[in-house]
């Protein structure tokens, strides 16, 4: 049988006193004498008293239970961040509440009407790859909930926002192809509705424009960030339009091209080079190792979880940071691996 739960009635029988006595007493109201507060405060540490955080939080109209809404946990970029966010938000005495779109919008705005509804003190949210309309984002501003956007964001709607140098990334991986003799260097995309996959375009793009390599729009495949679109795409850009590198915004459908790349008996990187981004953790695994680009996870769920923190001490300062990125040099892009840039 569970042990009962001791309450604010408990500790005001034993006392003597009445039931909001103790509530204020507890609370630290100075109209409730020294000396009763601090005969409160015993008793309730003798009886095993322990505060209803939640009806706390609802009579003050905030929660100490902080809603994150990513596109899925099974990915270990977004477990990454997760594990960042609780490092910092669970000392500070906030709690975690997850929410998986699966990358479709209607669960997206679902999970925002229910944390909204739910008074949450903060809402985290990564965007799915199906939103389009931002009304939902709009409302959590209107209600005055402080809102942390990251990674994937809608950069018109107010609020702190925290991304990936996505740009730098792209530069640094298709420069080091090119630098490795690769000229005719294919890129995979995610929605290029979504800013990380147009900054990730802009930094392949002025690679090569750097190198004096016109850019061919042909040669990008938008909505190909799973292993299954990078086995199919790999073999469009190779047999149709002569591809001898690629640059994958997905370390999943980078996976996927070297699956396909095998299968035609194509060497790599001797005949072709493979870059990927978020370094998934199979990236060192598979054979070649995966050149990738590293985002930091872990820093950033530690800048959002202290955006957070901010928000709900009541600091108004809206924040746009941008989290480093770096490039791991393995053997999918380098006959000789270089030093990780």
């Amino acid at each position: 049988m569970a042990e009962k739960r001791i309450t604010i009635k408990d500790i005001a029988k034993e006392l003597g006193v009445t039931a909001s006595t103790v509530s204020r007493a507890l609370a630290g109201n100075t109209r409730i004498s020294l000396s009763t507060r601090n005969r409160v405060t015993e008793a309730a540490d003798a009886m095993g008293y322990e505060p209803n955080i939640i009806a706390s939080s609802l009579r003050k109209g905030k929660s100490d239970l902080i809603g994150m809404i990513v596109p899925g946990i099974n990915r270990s970029y977004f477990s990454k961040v997760i594990s960042g966010v609780e490092e910092i938000l669970n000392p500070a005495g906030l709690n975690l509440i997850i929410s998986q779109t699966h990358e479709n919008y209607e669960n997206e705005k679902r999970a925002v009407q229910a944390l909204l509804r739910n008074r949450v003190g903060g809402i985290i949210i990564s965007l799915s790859v199906q939103t389009k309309d931002f009304d939902h984002l709009k409302d959590i501003v209107k209600q005055d909930v402080p809102m942390i956007q990251f990674d994937r964001i809608c950069k018109d709607i107010e609020g702190t926002k925290v991304v990936n140098d996505n740009y730098m990334g792209a530069y640094l991986a298709v420069k080091h192809l090119l630098k490795n003799g690769y000229q005719r260097i294919t890129h995979f995309s995610g929605s290029l509705r979504l800013n990380v996959y147009l900054e990730r375009l802009e930094g392949y793009k002025s690679a090569l424009e750097e190198a004096g390599i016109e850019y061919d729009e042909k040669l990008v495949f938008e909505n190909s960030i799973t292993r299954e679109t990078g086995s199919t795409n790999i073999s469009n850009a190779i047999k149709k339009l002569g591809a001898d590198a690629l640059f994958s915004s997905s370390d999943y459908s980078a996976l996927g091209a070297l699956d396909k790349l095998k299968e035609l008996n194509i060497t790599v990187p001797e005949d072709f080079g493979v870059v990927g981004f978020s370094n998934e953790p199979f990236a060192e695994l598979m054979y070649p190792t995966l050149s990738s680009v590293e985002q930091n996870p872990h820093e950033m769920g530690n800048r959002i979880a202290q955006s957070v923190i901010k928000a709900i001490k009541g600091e108004k300062s809206i924040e746009n940071v941008n989290i480093p990125v770096r490039l791991i040099v393995r053997e999918s892009s380098s006959v000789k691996v270089e030093l990780n840039i």
